[in-house]
């Protein structure tokens, strides 16, 4: 199943990884799940105009391809917190990211990164919990291309896509630091607790 003619007019008018994190930002509502978990594909995330980071994710990277990137998904792995994904790109040799958060910190970056490990690492002081913990641990060391799922019909499926979740905590991950370094880690401090939690949707 392809996109609408009317889905891909919206789509096609996406024109940079910026104008997809714009759409995210702000005709994407973030979806709390109020119903129970979900994992939607574009289709439905622009139907709904909900998704939260996952289906965000998968959004991103459908746009992306429609531009002429592959669809390429990182897993960053938390404790004590939600895994977040993003949606990763390469200008110029180096690579950026749009993602969908409830956290402002967790969002786009330029493509300015030289290796995935850098542009990962730009995510560590911003990825926290509620008690002001700094969570991320790991990420997927290469990037998934969505491509291989295409076969599911992912970019339109009527049903949830679990199995792409399923598939991106199974691959290969690199820890961002050591055990010594993990047990010096330091809380955040308020300002830029608050600061992160700017626009944040309660739920």
């Amino acid at each position: 199943m392809e996109f609408t003619r009317a889905e891909l007019s919206i789509l096609k008018k996406l024109k940079s990884p910026e104008q997809i994190q714009g759409f995210l930002d702000n005709e994407i509502a973030y979806n709390k799940e109020p119903s129970g978990p979900t994992c939607r594909s574009p289709r439905y995330v622009l139907q709904d105009r909900l998704a939260h980071c996952a289906e965000g994710a998968f959004f991103a990277a459908a746009a992306l391809r429609l531009q002429g990137h592959p669809p390429l998904i990182i897993d960053l792995e938390a404790v004590r917190d939600d895994d977040h994904l993003l949606s990763v790109f390469k200008e110029d040799g180096h690579w950026g990211a749009i993602a969908k958060s409830n956290y402002a910190g967790l969002r786009f970056r330029e493509p300015v990164y030289r290796t995935i490990r850098e542009l990962v690492m730009s995510y560590y002081e911003h990825y926290y919990n509620l008690k002001g913990e700094k969570t991320l641990r790991a990420y997927s060391t290469r990037p998934v291309n969505l491509k291989r799922f295409d076969h599911l019909g992912w970019m339109t499926s009527e049903e949830d896509l679990w199995v792409l979740c399923e598939h991106l905590c199974v691959v290969p991950h690199s820890r961002v630091m050591t055990l010594p370094m993990e047990r010096k880690r330091r809380k955040m401090d308020r300002r830029s607790y608050e600061a992160g939690m700017t626009g944040l949707v309660k739920g």
